[in-house]
């Protein structure tokens, strides 16, 4: 059992309970739909996302239907936006199997992404509180403009650290915060309480897009996609904008000839990335966002919100899957 599923065991319950009426929503009167659909859910990820409005709610208390409403509406963003991001990328594969596009086709991806995104809005009106619609709302538009920032970020080699910071907020910190915040809001009206742990899940959440594009240089066996995707895609990532800002000139051309190439030589890409400090930088980078996680956590005053983020950032930091 991963250490991800041991933070879950206070939660379990409700988790299983989420699953159920998860599955139940995406349910369809149209045979295809149903298809795609249950493809989708047997392949489920590691589901931090719905974890932390349970986490953040402080279980369930009082708001018990609007809680499990706002995890499965998290979870829905975020299906969608996979869904979505496979299109773009022209991915072939999702969480070690094929993708949605793969299995169908690109034009399947964008209708099924969209009417995830349906099923979303019409819980975000059924959950009716204005101050988690305007959260998820906002959440859903910087999802979609740092996707278009991603694109900028194709064989760029002028890219800027804090463009890339950027990218990694609104790719996976994004979500992780609203996820928290949505939480937060149905339990408590303290402001510290709520502004606290959605800055962590917003660290926490940067420190794990880190970490993946980490493990996007190693064997992509555990992390469920071909080894060196982001390379192949042409995508600077953290680990190739250090090894290029440490290069010389002919490491800096023998590093661009590598973006965008599908025939790519692994072994050359990785002696070239490690030998220029791209991983180790990046493992430093991690390191601080690992710091500011904890930090933020320590401000938390709720003792078991507290522990399990902690618990969070020391697997994130550590994850090689």
């Amino acid at each position: 059992m991963s250490k991800v599923y041991e933070i879950r065991k206070p939660i379990s319950k409700e988790m299983e309970v989420f699953e159920e009426k998860f599955s139940n929503l995406m349910l369809s009167k149209v045979p295809l739909l149903n298809r795609i659909t249950h493809y989708i859910i047997k392949r489920k990820g590691k589901q931090m996302r719905p974890m932390f409005v349970f986490l953040c709610a402080k279980m369930l208390g009082e708001n018990a239907d609007k809680t499990y409403d706002s995890a499965i509406l998290i979870e829905l963003l975020h299906t969608a936006t996979l869904v979505h991001d496979d299109v773009v990328d022209n991915s072939s594969v999702r969480r070690g199997v094929k993708s949605v596009n793969n299995v169908w086709t690109n034009s399947h991806g964008v209708l099924i992404g969209d009417y995830i995104y349906s099923k979303a809005f019409i819980l975000m009106v059924e959950i009716g509180n204005k101050n988690i619609l305007e959260e998820l709302a906002n959440a859903t538009n910087d999802i979609s403009q740092g996707e278009l920032i991603q694109l900028d970020a194709v064989r760029n080699i002028k890219i800027s650290l804090n463009k890339l910071k950027k990218i990694s907020y609104f790719k996976t910190g994004r979500l992780f915060e609203a996820a928290a915040r949505t939480g937060a809001i149905l339990s408590s009206s303290n402001r510290n309480y709520i502004n606290n742990v959605s800055e962590c899940a917003k660290n926490l959440g940067i420190l794990f897009q880190i970490r993946d594009d980490m493990l996007d240089y190693s064997s992509g066996l555990k992390i469920g996609k071909p080894s060196y995707q982001d390379l192949r895609e042409g995508k600077v990532t953290y680990p190739f904008f250090y090894a290029y800002k440490n290069g010389n000139t002919r490491n800096k051309k023998n590093l661009f000839e590598l973006l965008g190439k599908n025939n790519l030589n692994q072994s050359k890409a990785k002696t070239l990335i490690q030998n220029l400090n791209g991983i180790q930088k990046t493992q430093q980078l991690a390191e601080k966002y690992h710091v500011k996680t904890v930090d933020c956590a320590h401000k938390i005053n709720d003792q078991f919100v507290r522990k399990e983020m902690i618990e969070l950032a020391d697997i994130a930091l550590k994850r090689d899957k």
